[in-house]
């Protein structure tokens, strides 16, 4: 949900791997242990590498590459930050994701203390299984069956291309230029008793009386859909970070920076769509 944003097309064809090295950097051998089993089951072929701390992880970056990590905030000797650093160090040309596995996720994305380093911040409470289909999309992306996208965007020109990205998902893509088309259908589908789609995707700024903001204070308020309900994506090409952080106080589940990446437009999404299906999980620390 940070810098990753910005990642090169080759960059981004190293997360995909058919039997990934994925590295867990946690001080608690039982959360260790419990991250390690979930990927092995969840991610057969998987090689899992456990580390209680930044030292022990940066030994075994240098012994061999990695796919993907995921780290606690804090560690005995250290951060996840620091693992951070010394993991694009170990990786030289090759991107890496690292994934903060935290507690704190929702404040630090609202505040947007994102280091640049860290691809992206993992909710604890979402449980195991959600954790394991996080690291999925960005190792093994998975498509989601029938699942739908109600797609908001009033360039014809983007909106050619990013429906392209999501079809070859087996996605069906709902597109509509306005905020207000985009509300009309909901609604008739309401009235249907049905939501009309498994996911938003909206641009901030679009042509006509409403905004994206606007579109997402629609669901979340008159509507009453929730992020599990009717997940919503906002696009936004916006550097600031306090307004980015508003519009996931608003009720955004995540943001899609432009330029838009195609791996990262796709895990997000995807992840969304599977955390949307999921049975409530138990807390990491029940």
């Amino acid at each position: 949900m940070a810098a990753s944003d910005s990642l090169h097309a080759h960059d981004l064809r190293h997360v995909v791997s058919d039997d990934p090295r994925l590295m867990v950097v946690d001080g608690s051998r039982l959360v260790r242990k419990l991250i390690g089993d979930v990927l092995r089951r969840e991610l057969p072929g998987a090689q899992v590498i456990a580390c209680d701390g930044l030292a022990s992880a940066r030994a075994a970056l240098a012994e061999a590459p990695v796919d993907l990590v995921t780290t606690a905030l804090l560690l005995p000797d250290g951060d996840g930050l620091a693992l951070a650093r010394s993991v694009r160090e170990a990786a030289a040309q090759s991107y890496v994701p690292v994934i903060v596995v935290s507690g704190d996720v929702q404040a630090r994305l609202e505040s947007r203390s994102l280091n640049d380093d860290v691809t992206d911040y993992f909710d604890k409470a979402l449980g195991h299984s959600a954790l394991a289909a996080f690291i999925r999309g960005y190792v093994q992306p998975q498509p989601v069956p029938g699942a739908r996208v109600l797609y908001v965007e009033d360039s014809r020109v983007v909106a050619a291309a990013t429906k392209r990205m999501l079809e070859r998902q087996g996605l069906e893509v709902l597109h509509f230029s306005d905020a207000e088309g985009a509300l009309e259908y909901l609604h008739g589908h309401r009235d249907q008793g049905d939501i009309g789609a498994d996911l938003v995707l909206t641009d901030i700024y679009l042509k006509g009386a409403l905004s994206g903001r606007d579109l997402l204070s629609q669901i979340r308020g008159a509507f009453g859909y929730g992020k599990r309900a009717l997940p919503v994506l906002v696009m936004t090409g916006d550097a600031n970070r306090e307004n980015q952080g508003q519009l996931l106080r608003e009720g955004a589940n995540d943001l899609v920076l432009k330029p838009i990446e195609e791996r990262l437009l796709v895990t997000k999404t995807l992840f969304q769509l599977r955390v949307a299906r999921l049975p409530e999980q138990r807390s990491f620390n029940a």
